[in-house]
């Protein structure tokens, strides 16, 4: 078996595990925000195939380390009702195509996203986690970076920062988790991909390591501030690929000329 797989260059395969402890580093810091920048570097790199089932995989690494080093700080009651939410989304999600268009999802997600950082949702209880972890899971089987959608639902649930970091990873860790089996059932081969993944799953866990130190230190000094900020900006930019996935823009470019 290759160490590195072919359709990857060497600078590639070296850089995505760069990028991971990068991304890491950036979630461990700051609540949020690795996953998505993560997914998107993939994007340019990997073929579209395997894009999902690795971020997934390398997404359950990072995750489950922070989980691991915040494991006293989690709101345990949470995980068995966004689990299962989880595991019903997730499969609805690996059975069936989409069905309204991916801009109109995308664009669910994001008024979704701006609502948790502009409004003002009730504290959410065990039946709406659940419902959380269904619409996240057949999210992510799609999106794959659910991680933002999740990070607004934790958000009203006002945790300390470290509270926070860790409650998200922990149900990111399960929702991953979940999404990498489905996609084995559905026939991806992760063997090619061990080296780089399990490259990238070391290099997140160090950059776990350092963003801990950073959010402990400094977190309640800027964390809502920089999550709203991410969380704002990620929904922009969700809003912008909506309107021009739709297609409006050169309706409106035509209407104009």
């Amino acid at each position: 078996m290759s160490v590195i797989p072919v359709e990857l260059s060497e600078f590639t395969f070296y850089f995505l595990i760069f990028v991971s402890m990068v991304t890491s580093f950036i979630t461990a810091a700051f609540g949020i925000g690795g996953g998505a920048v993560l997914i998107g570097l993939l994007a340019l790199k990997l073929p579209p195939f395997a894009l999902l089932p690795i971020h997934g995989i390398v997404q359950i690494g990072s995750n489950f380390g922070r989980t691991v080093i915040f494991i006293k700080e989690i709101k345990k009651d949470v995980l068995i009702p966004f689990t299962l939410g989880t595991i019903l989304g997730s499969s609805l999600g690996g059975t069936f195509f989409i069905q309204i268009d991916p801009w109109l999802l995308q664009l669910i997600v994001a008024m979704f996203i701006l609502w948790s950082v502009f409004g003002k949702i009730p504290a959410i209880g065990a039946s709406h986690i659940t419902f959380g972890g269904m619409f996240s899971g057949f999210f992510t089987m799609f999106f794959g970076a659910s991680g933002t959608l999740v990070a607004g639902m934790v958000k009203t649930m006002k945790l300390e920062p470290v509270n926070h970091l860790a409650t998200h990873s922990a149900l990111m860790t399960i929702q991953h988790l979940i999404k990498v089996v489905i996609f084995g059932f559905v026939g991806f081969a992760y063997g090619e991909y061990f080296f780089l993944i399990t490259g990238m799953i070391i290099s997140g866990f160090i950059g776990t390591l350092v963003g801990k130190k950073v959010l402990i230190k400094f977190g309640k000094k800027y964390f809502q501030v920089v999550l709203n900020t991410i969380l704002t900006l990620i929904a922009l930019n969700l809003i912008w690929n909506a309107i021009k996935m739709s297609g409006y823009l050169n309706s409106f470019s035509f209407s104009v000329l």
